[in-house]
């Protein structure tokens, strides 16, 4: 029944391949003059089947005491390069593991999987070309892990700052990053990412001195004008400036949960 509605929704986005303007939770009520009833149910019910299995999902790591962090940004922020520094310090004290999501291409897994760390590669072109990891999608991967020998898996979702947000994976804490290259009203205009999010990092500041326009403090800023209170981590995943405060976010909040 799940994979049923699922399916149907992404005949409904991918007629012709994915177009980025599929309905999501963010997005509002979706309707056209001729069938916006119809559609509207079908975007509901499968929202609710991703809720469920989140859920479950939630539960069986609950059961089996992890901490999952779900990371997300969009593409080139560096997501993987923090990821790759990430883990070289985790699992000096945690059993770590890594599910990667990518539409295509093995690159970014063949790269942790350096760290040592067991790694799952999802390409979502199996699954239509998505442009997010939905939580069936991490419940299959969950087959390629021996989660008893596991203390925090890390998500590294895919390379897109609207649609992962939207999505409820059975996380216990969810990340963005944000490279200074991108502009510092990024917040502003992708608002629900970073809503969404429990902490953020403003990356590649090692760059900082080649962008005189960019204001760290403005994009600090945009970003706690749209969630307040949000620890923002200033770092360079190449040189690990400003890693200190990032692990000791991370080592925090898994402790919350592992004890």
């Amino acid at each position: 029944m799940l994979l049923d509605g699922i399916n149907r929704i992404r005949a409904y986005h991918h007629k012709d391949g994915h177009d980025h303007h599929h309905p999501h939770p963010g997005d509002g009520p979706v309707e056209t003059r001729s069938s916006g009833t119809r559609e509207i149910k079908v975007v509901r019910r499968v929202l609710d089947a991703n809720e469920i299995m989140a859920e479950a999902n939630r539960e069986r790591f609950a059961a089996q005491n992890i901490f999952v962090l779900n990371l997300m940004s969009s593409p080139g922020s560096g997501k993987t390069t923090t990821l790759e520094k990430t883990l070289r310090h985790l699992m000096r004290d945690y059993r770590c593991a890594v599910i990667v999501g990518d539409i295509c291409t093995t690159a970014d897994a063949d790269r942790l999987a350096a760290s040592g760390a067991p790694v799952v590669q999802i390409n979502t072109d199996e699954f239509g070309g998505d442009c997010h990891l939905a939580a069936h999608v991490i419940e299959k991967a969950l087959g390629g892990l021996d989660l008893a020998a596991i203390d925090i898996l890390i998500v590294e979702n895919i390379g897109n700052l609207v649609c992962p947000a939207e999505f409820d994976i059975g996380e216990d804490k969810r990340a963005v990053i944000l490279s200074v290259t991108e502009g510092e009203d990024k917040p502003l205009k992708y608002p629900l990412m970073f809503r969404e999010c429990d902490a953020a990092l403003l990356n590649k500041i090692d760059l900082l001195p080649y962008l005189e326009d960019f204001d760290v403090k403005l994009a600090a800023d945009n970003i706690r004008q749209i969630h307040p209170g949000i620890p923002v981590f200033e770092t360079s995943a190449k040189t690990e400036e400003g890693f200190e405060g990032w692990l000791d976010w991370l080592r925090d909040s898994a402790k919350e949960k592992l004890g």
